[in-house]
């Protein structure tokens, strides 16, 4: 169940903030395990537990921000240096009017209930069980060489938020993770490849031996990789890096961006940045999704919202700071760790899923790059240009060809968004997703 009692730290925490000063305080704790297995080669490498809680506090004196945070919380002492020392800080840090709490219209109106969680999580045996399975079937892959191994996780966190307006809730989520990474060929020929499975509950994580195989076929398609032309074509990204698009979306629109003036999209809002019929969502509502909530970072409400609706810009990504910068109103997308600041961000972001199979997508490709791996970055914000090195398959008359490696494909973001088109196969794998993308009249730098 997505509902747990509050952890009584916080409101500790904040009860003293309040006490010693502190005009306006919230806390965060979160507390949980995390369990990792590692096999190579059907023997175990490594098994951790690790059980952690951290505990972070914000307090806001005249106007001005701080935030620390600590993990030994065990006794009254470190609490209290905890408390002074963040209000210490508070006092001679610069004046911030646009620092504080969210406005109290802005808390939810009731407890939302959603699913976020098993009721258990998997014992060391049963993620050892998962890893080697996966491993087994990526080695049963003929071309296959050699192992990196496989790797299971699973992890129970409770999150709790107390502010001194009243608020005090909190919630238990759940993660499972399933990889395994494998070569094929020898010598200089060597080449890699990985699959993996995230879930928030066990019945959603894929089958190893699936997980295995896709890691095993996809690292022999690799091998004798050709250079390619130098030339601007159609790329088409498989989705698990189609998604680092929307990544991109999500800073781009990130209201600290927006009030610095430093995206180029800053003046965007209401415009069209798809073509028609392209719909992005950020839904922090959604059963067991990997990014789901109950209230953001800063405890305000959630809803799913429509960024992008028929190709047009509908919202920015606020918290309460960058909203009130922006005279707008928090759209509950603050995230933040134990030790930090509220910051937007995104949800369970996604791009809905197009009306073309993806071999329809390419059906009509004479020369293309379709990219199955990115490697780097070289992105900036404000003009929005965009180029990554990246590994894949040559695209000839509409049919994946030969293996590809050292290119770079460049272009602008905003150029790459009026020219894309998405696919049917959108499958939500970690919280940002969006099904196979082609993106018509990019740069391709090869030989």
């Amino acid at each position: 169940m997505t509902h747990v009692a509050p952890h009584p730290l916080a409101a500790q925490l904040v009860e003293s903030a309040v006490r010693l000063g502190a005009d306006e305080a919230d806390a965060l704790i979160a507390s949980g395990t995390a369990l990792d297995v590692s096999v190579r080669k059907a023997e175990t490498e490594s098994i951790e537990r690790s059980d952690s809680l951290q505990a972070g506090l914000r307090v806001i004196v005249g106007g001005r921000q701080a935030t620390v945070a600590m993990s030994d919380v065990s006794d009254d002492a470190a609490r209290t240096e905890l408390v002074e020392r963040a209000i210490a800080m508070a006092r001679v840090t610069p004046e911030d009017p646009h620092a504080g709490l969210p406005a109290a219209a802005s808390r939810p109106a009731s407890r939302v209930s959603l699913p976020l969680s098993d009721a258990t999580i998997p014992s060391t045996e049963t993620l050892g069980e998962w890893a080697a399975a996966a491993e087994e079937a990526a080695l049963a892959v003929s071309g296959i060489t050699n192992s990196e191994g496989g790797h299971a996780g699973a992890a129970e966190t409770s999150v709790t938020l107390s502010a001194s307006d009243g608020f005090n809730a909190a919630y238990r989520r759940t993660q499972h993770s399933l990889a395994v990474s494998v070569v094929a060929g020898t010598g200089t020929g060597m080449e890699r490849d990985y699959d993996h499975s995230s879930a928030v509950r066990q019945a959603d994580l894929a089958d190893p031996a699936e997980v295995g195989r896709r890691a095993g076929t996809r690292t022999v398609a690799r091998l004798q990789p050709r250079k390619a032309p130098s030339a601007q074509v159609p790329v088409v990204f498989e989705p698990r890096v189609g998604a680092g698009m929307l990544s991109l979306l999500a800073r781009a629109i990130s209201g600290t961006a927006v009030a610095r003036g430093t995206t180029f999209l800053k003046d965007r809002m209401g415009s069209r940045l798809f073509p028609e019929g392209i719909t992005v969502t950020d839904d922090p509502l959604r059963p067991f999704g990997h990014r789901s909530r109950p209230f953001d970072g800063e405890g305000v409400a959630v809803a799913s919202r429509l960024v992008v609706d028929d190709g047009v810009l509908q919202t920015w990504l606020l918290d309460s700071r960058s909203a009130r910068k922006l005279d707008l109103a928090s759209t509950g997308s603050a995230a933040r760790a134990p030790g930090g600041v509220p910051e937007p961000g995104p949800s369970n972001l996604f791009l809905a899923a197009g009306s073309v199979t993806p071999e329809e997508l390419l059906s009509d490709i004479r020369d293309g790059f379709y990219v199955t791996e990115m490697l780097g970055m070289s992105f900036n914000l404000v003009t929005g240009d965009y180029s990554r090195g990246a590994t894949g398959y040559w695209i000839e008359n509409g049919e994946k060809t030969h293996p590809v490696s050292e290119v770079t494909v460049a272009g602008n973001l905003a150029d790459m968004f009026r020219n894309l088109t998405p696919a049917d196969d959108l499958a939500f794998r970690t919280g940002i997703d969006s099904p196979t993308l082609r993106i018509d009249g990019m740069t391709v730098a090869g030989l």
